[in-house]
């Protein structure tokens, strides 16, 4: 049976729902509220600079190749793939960095050099790592998130453990070195969380970073949203950009349509990618499903502040992904979770592209991407933008052993204020609800909306979760819900 469907917001997800559906033979209209599609993956272009203003990290490669492969397609169709050589870099204080490769046995080397029976320890916490990775990304993660027996499997009964223990306690029980700590308990940042609320399951994101490694496609992330966007055109889906959606039409208990520009166009389904929190204000107050109160308990991921930065020459001692964990991560941590404040040494990731990329940036110039972890729903102003901006490139210099503040041809922000106005996001978040204990899988908002019939959600707030793999499964999820919806 064949329905119409308009998508709101074009997103990772809602990207990947339109292709879906689309396919399933359904009448697909997507409505963006920019002018570019892609969600916070936009691209910023300035002066020969080009710029991914939300996300740079391409990991789990075959969360892609899956999602492509759905129809009959490969990443290579649509983007050049580069894998990372190093894959990162982390900077814990002057002429003290650590040096992430792209194999596993050249990342035991380090941990060997660095603690005593560290390759060997190393080792045991990946296989674990893996085995998390094929039980949660080739399984668990692709379930509505409708019921707690989705959890309840022959392989996550072997691993309850793991869901009442930490990333946090597990990583301090095998390793003692605080810089190696530091790196492994990094990569589920990604997930919105501090190590010590996120359960242990989620190492698999330690295999995601060791074992698979870290991308970047040619011309950036937007290059991944261009593919997305040629198969969605390819499928029938229509796109349309510069389209405010002002108000979801519900009779008698069903979405029948939309508010666009101030015009009113009827459709079967309602999917919205967008904001969750924002999506439910464009109902009726009568058929929203979470109140203010229960948004104000959610325990949100950060918010960052980013800056967007061309120099005008090269910039040596870092790589294309360069974290600077010089500072305590407990006290930035707990401006962010504990009492939301901007924090007075902050954490920061830097990313040159350029580094990669010879499209990033003229030749000769360097492009650099600086982004600050903060709290949701906290003060943000020029001044604060800028006081931070010298904060963390006066420590760049010092660690780095260089002076680039005079040579900077341009700088560009983007904060809270931006996200807010850019992409209604709740408090101004950047990454969605943490994926703490209470927030996994089914204790997360829903896919399907339990007021109106045939109005549906997806994207980081609800399943799976934060990060650009979750996102694409989040669409596949929602697009079998719906399509089961309109046949049963």
């Amino acid at each position: 049976m064949t329905k119409s469907i308009a998508v709101i917001g074009s997103g990772f997800s809602s990207l990947a729902a339109a292709c879906y559906l689309a396919k399933a033979g359904h009448t697909v209209t997507l409505f963006e509220k920019n002018k570019t599609f892609g969600g916070r993956a936009r691209q910023l272009k300035r002066d020969g600079f080009v710029f991914d203003m939300g996300p740079t990290w391409y990991w789990m490669p075959d969360v892609f190749e899956r999602f492509f492969g759905d129809f009959d397609k490969k990443p290579e169709d649509f983007y050049e793939l580069i894998k990372l050589s190093p894959a990162y870099s982390v900077y814990f204080g002057q002429n003290q960095a650590i040096t992430i490769a792209d194999s596993l046995e050249k990342i035991k080397e380090t941990f060997e050099a660095h603690e005593v029976g560290g390759a060997a320890k190393l080792q045991k916490f990946i296989d674990r790592a893996l085995n998390n990775y094929n039980i949660a990304i080739k399984d668990l993660v692709y379930r509505p998130g409708i019921s707690p027996l989705e959890l309840i499997t022959p392989k996550t009964a072997l691993k309850v453990g793991q869901f009442f223990s930490t990333i946090a306690r597990d990583v301090r029980a095998a390793f003692k070195n605080p810089h190696l700590v530091a790196i492994l308990e990094f990569p589920v940042l990604f997930l919105g969380a501090k190590p010590s609320n996120t359960p242990a399951f989620y190492s698999f994101m330690n295999y995601a970073d060791f074992g698979l490694g870290t991308f970047h496609p040619k011309n950036g992330m937007y290059s991944v949203v261009q593919g997305m966007v040629a198969l969605a055109t390819e499928l029938g889906v229509t796109l349309k950009a510069d389209q405010n959606v002002e108000a979801i039409q519900v009779t008698d208990g069903k979405a029948t349509g939309l508010v666009v520009n101030g015009q009113s166009q009827s459709f079967d389904q309602v999917l919205s990618g967008a904001d969750y929190h924002h999506t439910e204000t464009l109902l009726p107050t009568k058929y929203r499903q979470y109140s203010e109160a229960y948004w104000e308990k959610r325990t949100f991921a950060p918010s960052s502040l980013l800056f967007y930065v061309g120099f005008d020459q090269p910039i040596n001692n870092v790589e294309h992904h360069t974290l600077f964990f010089d500072v305590p991560f407990e006290k930035h941590a707990a401006c962010i979770y504990d009492k939301p404040s901007w924090p007075e040494e902050p954490l920061f990731y830097a990313s040159f592209p350029s580094k990669t990329d010879d499209n990033a940036a003229p030749k000769g110039k360097e492009a650099g991407i600086f982004l600050i972890p903060l709290a949701v729903g906290i003060e943000d102003t020029d001044e604060l933008r800028e006081a931070y901006f010298d904060k963390i490139m006066t420590r760049f210099e010092s660690l780095t052993g260089q002076s680039v503040k005079k040579n900077i041809i341009f700088k560009e922000s983007f904060c809270l204020n931006d996200f807010i106005n850019d992409y209604n996001s709740y408090k101004g978040n950047a990454y969605g609800l943490a994926n703490t204990l209470m927030q996994t899988a089914f204790l997360r908002p829903k896919l399907k909306s339990k007021k109106v019939v045939g109005l549906f959600f997806t994207g980081q707030l609800t399943v799976p979760g934060p990060g650009v793999p979750p996102a694409l499964i989040s669409g596949k999820i929602v697009s079998g819900l719906m399509d089961q919806s309109i046949n049963s």
